[in-house]
């Protein structure tokens, strides 16, 4: 739904983004490093190989990678319904 136009590894674990709407900034993954796959994430330079896929996805490997969906809720603080408002109007229908 929401698309990723450009993602930059900054440290710490956070990433910056910009989406097509406008909306870009920082979000911070600091929760998730280390756990499972994203144990890839210690290493730095497959930290900084962070891309978008030709799907949308925000890839670091071909086994990690995020929603852009879920880091754009993060990044704007928004709700599902609150983001995509034909969400609540559909859901009533």
């Amino acid at each position: 739904m929401f698309e990723p136009l450009e993602v930059k590894a900054l440290s710490g674990y956070r990433i910056w983004i910009r989406y097509a709407d406008g909306e870009e900034g920082e979000v911070d993954l600091s929760h998730l490093a280390g756990k499972g796959v994203l144990k890839l994430w210690e290493d730095e330079q497959k930290w900084k190989n962070v891309r978008i896929a030709e799907d949308g996805a925000i890839r670091w490997s071909d086994e990690v990678e995020l929603c852009p969906d879920a880091t754009y809720l993060k990044l704007t603080g928004k709700s599902p319904e609150g983001a995509v408002p034909k969400l609540t109007s559909t859901a009533r229908a």
